[in-house]
């Protein structure tokens, strides 16, 4: 019975990376009672062959309940079940669990040694994300709950936590975390760090710049306009130089050689190929990529690699009242674990915040009747906070050498080859994002 209803209900939640396929079978791999009225759930989702697991902390009541019910997930006999996350009452557990190191049924809740946890707080679902959940306590913790489940310990975990230990600036302090066994393998469900109650999301900031801008006159520069963000820009820059710093020294790094970086730039061959014959637009812009793909191939020193955050954007950043935070250490979700683990160029993460300055130049400019007499404000709004961004960068200790600027073009590039497939496929009308990024640029 409880399977059954599970299957209707995880369909329709936002979280669920199965929706538009058939639900072939769905089990319960463990069950466990927290709490009178909270049970811990993982379940197996079986869908065209593949498995998925999730997690979900199934609360019970004997009577409905008003504040609740847009958490139903169905009635068995005379109990209503439901998704307990939106009950602060059962999500005390989470708290009391981690300040006090406690172990239940194979789920271990810990806290990171020398900070005391609040247990007072009261919590809140944040109703924005698509792939986890997260739960503000008061204004004190944000706890993300992954809601699929992948054996083996979350990069943002290991790399905040030893980051924290390093005492690095420009992160979230970590405060608690809770496991268990998957597949014999230390596998992390949950994560608490520091809620950033007066910072500002940093994407948000950008587009309220970016119509300032196209709000005034058009004699008004991007520099003379009154939301101007290109010092926020350099700064936001000066912190992701620190950050990979601290990443560079709280975790191995190497070097890739010239063969490896040979067979990285034919790696981006082969996926503006695939892209090409799916998106004919970009055929035009085939010869301006191939001639950096080839600058890439004609390097002639090995490249650093170390941990780099992975899924760098304006999105991913915070400004607190004194300086820039960057969260989400998770790398791209959709990847394998072993891949959002493993050592990368940094000028990877410059690249991907690069393109979110273009993006947030251009987003506003989508289905606009004005986009075209826009287009060359969008133009000066882009370069801009791209410049002030690789200056603060360069100011921070990151390094980016002529040659650097072959290969930082490279891998901004193949993120715009993915943008155009992405958006074709999802959002047509907004393909000229991506493509305004082969037009030629200076870094």
């Amino acid at each position: 019975m409880l399977d059954e209803l599970l299957a209707a209900w995880i369909s329709r939640q936002r979280w669920f990376g199965g929706k538009g396929r058939p639900i072939d079978e769905l089990s319960i791999d463990s069950d466990v009672e927290l709490t009178p009225g909270l049970r811990h759930l993982i379940i197996a989702v079986w869908q065209e062959g593949s498995r998925d697991r999730y997690q979900v902390l199934l609360g019970e009541r004997d009577s409905p309940c008003d504040r609740l019910s847009h958490a139903l997930i169905g009635t068995a006999g005379d109990r209503f079940l439901y998704d307990a996350v939106h009950d602060s009452e059962r999500m005390s557990w989470l708290l009391e669990g981690m300040a006090r190191d406690e172990s239940s049924g194979g789920l271990r809740m810990r806290h990171v040694p020398g900070v005391t946890i609040d247990t007072s707080q009261r919590s809140l679902v944040l109703g924005a994300e698509q792939s986890n959940t997260s739960l503000v306590y008061g204004d004190a913790y944000i706890c993300k709950l992954f809601r699929r489940l992948i054996p083996g310990v979350n990069p943002e975990l290991e790399v905040v936590t030893a980051l924290a230990a390093r005492g690095a600036p420009h992160i979230a302090q970590p405060y608690g975390w809770i496991e268990a066994d998957l597949d014999g393998t230390k596998t992390t469900l949950a994560f608490m760090q520091e809620f950033l109650s007066t910072a500002n999301d940093g994407w948000d900031l950008a587009l309220t710049s970016v119509r300032d801008l196209y709000a005034s006159l058009p004699e008004i520069t991007a520099a003379e306009a009154g939301g101007d963000f290109a010092a926020e820009s350099l700064r936001l820059g000066v912190a992701t130089a620190r950050v990979h710093h601290e990443l560079a020294q709280a975790f191995p790094t190497e070097t890739v050689e010239i063969p490896e970086v040979k067979r990285m730039a034919e790696t981006f061959r082969r996926r503006l190929g695939r892209a090409v014959a799916e998106v004919p637009e970009l055929r035009e812009h085939v010869n301006t990529v191939e001639e950096i793909y080839h600058q890439v191939e004609l390097l002639t020193n090995a490249v650093p690699v170390q941990r780099v955050h992975g899924d760098y954007h304006l999105g991913q950043v915070m400004r607190t009242p004194t300086d820039w935070v960057v969260l989400d250490f998770e790398g791209e979700p959709g990847q394998p674990l072993a891949e959002r683990r493993a050592l990368y160029s940094p000028l990877r993460d410059v690249a991907g915040m690069l393109r979110s300055f273009d993006y947030a130049a251009r987003h506003l400019l989508a289905d606009r009747p004005r986009a075209a007499e826009l287009e060359p404000r969008a133009q000066e709004w882009a370069d801009r906070n791209r410049a002030a961004f690789l200056e603060g960068y360069r100011d921070g200790g990151g390094v980016i050498t002529r040659a650097d600027a072959a290969l930082l073009r490279a891998f901004e590039l193949s993120k715009a080859v993915y943008e155009v497939v992405y958006e074709a496929r999802n959002r047509p009308s907004w393909v000229s994002i991506p493509l305004a990024a082969f037009r030629p640029r200076d870094l």
